[in-house]
């Protein structure tokens, strides 16, 4: 039941110790506020790690050659590997049943791409058609590469956002002939990448094509595969790597290397790389968790270090309340309601600033790892409670001790 009488106690006392109940309140609210902006922290931090993972195909397993570092069945060091169709032939064929996506390329940077009188340097790449789902990319208009394309060696490209801004402006790219290192290409498609203006920045052909048109032969530069989708992330993992490490020493038989040589054939495990990132991304939140509850705790200890004082220099009051007929709980709920009326406005009052920071200053704050750094409103309310509830016990232990007192010792008290 609402107590008038007991909230004019409240205000009257708190009224009387301005500077120290502000001084308080000030300790709870910074203690919130520091946590829930480090949630916030760590949530962009999450979400900066996810939006880098999103750039490409979830579980990724990429080779490419390079050059031997060690003395294998008589030849020496320093060989370089060159991988062709047949190494990722046969990779297909020994692995086919636990693959999703397969593509090969053959990458070329820095060639001359022209239309009209406008033009510039971009990559190309001669790819399969499943590399478009390898890289993750939307086409926004017309198509990507198709089997058909490289079955009859089409000259034919799809262009990132970038290529077709640069050299198009504002016209439709679909259809149109652009020369790449003074070679006609048609436009089929023009898609955007998640991983931005760098992705955009290519032109994606088909690798027949380049391979005969650009006197590449059968050469490729990089082999790259998916796996079929698991029940769980570490069997995922567990899988890739069983799955990354059979594949080198299948390349290694085939070209001759070495089989602890990592020089000759290198490879990158996008699984293993995403663990890495998501523990180290898990490891900072906890330290944020901490060091926001430890500033909520440091806190809660000055409430009840004041709500102590408070109590000391209410001594002889209690007692004369006991002398009056006081039972033991109206004297802890007379302490316990102050400790909860301070507790609760200064957690709100820091929860409501952490909050409209996180709303008007996070979405400035953008870089390659941090975005959209947030809060869950729900977990923001759930640490609002905690707080109460701790300010709740923090006041209890004070109230308790006041509740004990006997009026004869707090009437002598001076």
């Amino acid at each position: 039941m609402f107590n008038i009488e007991r909230w004019q106690e409240i205000f009257d006392a708190i009224s009387k110790n301005r500077l120290r109940t502000f001084l308080t309140g000030v300790s709870v609210a910074s203690g919130i506020f520091i946590l829930v902006i480090l949630l916030g922290a760590g949530k962009g931090l999450q979400n900066g790690i996810e939006k880098q993972f999103e750039r490409d195909a979830a579980g990724i397993i990429e080779v490419w050659s390079g050059t031997t570092t060690k003395e294998y069945k008589g030849l020496n060091p320093g060989r370089q590997i060159q991988f062709r169709n047949s190494d990722y032939n046969q990779s297909i064929q020994k692995f086919e049943d636990k693959l999703d996506l397969r593509a090969s390329t053959q990458n070329y940077w820095g060639a001359q791409f022209a239309y009209g009188k406008e033009n510039g340097n971009y990559q190309y790449r001669g790819v399969n058609p499943d590399y478009g789902g390898i890289e993750n990319l939307t086409i926004v208009q017309g198509r990507y590469v198709n089997s058909k394309d490289l079955a009859n060696n089409e000259k034919v490209a799809a262009i990132g956002m970038k290529i077709k801004t640069d050299l198009f402006k504002d016209k439709d790219a679909l259809g149109k002939e652009i020369q790449i290192n003074n070679i006609n290409f048609k436009v089929i498609g023009v898609f955007t990448d998640p991983g931005g203006e760098r992705e955009e920045a290519r032109a994606y052909l088909p690798l027949t094509t380049v391979q005969r048109t650009f006197g590449a032969g059968d050469k490729i530069s990089n082999i790259f595969f998916t796996l079929k989708k698991t029940k769980d992330y570490d069997e995922a993992l567990a899988q890739s790597e069983k799955f990354t490490k059979e594949l080198k020493e299948l390349l290694k038989s085939k070209n001759v290397v070495a089989p602890d040589d990592d020089g000759g054939i290198n490879a990158y495990n996008s699984v293993k790389d995403a663990k890495q990132f998501y523990d180290l991304n898990l490891y900072i939140r906890l330290f944020f968790w901490w060091v926001g509850i430890c500033t909520i705790i440091a806190g809660v200890v000055g409430v009840s270090n004041i709500m102590l004082i408070i109590v000391k220099e209410r001594t002889k009051e209690i007692g004369i309340r006991k002398a009056l007929g006081a039972s033991p709980f109206s004297i802890i709920s007379m302490i316990l309601h102050e400790s909860i009326f301070i507790t609760t406005i200064a957690g709100f009052t820091g929860l409501l600033a952490s909050l409209l920071l996180l709303e008007f200053v996070g979405p400035m704050v953008q870089s390659e790892y941090f975005r959209n750094p947030e809060v869950d409103f729900n977990v923001a309310l759930t640490t609002l409670f905690l707080l109460v509830f701790a300010g709740a016990v923090a006041g209890f232990f004070p109230a308790y001790r006041a509740a004990k007192i006997r009026p004869i010792v707090a009437l002598r008290d001076e």
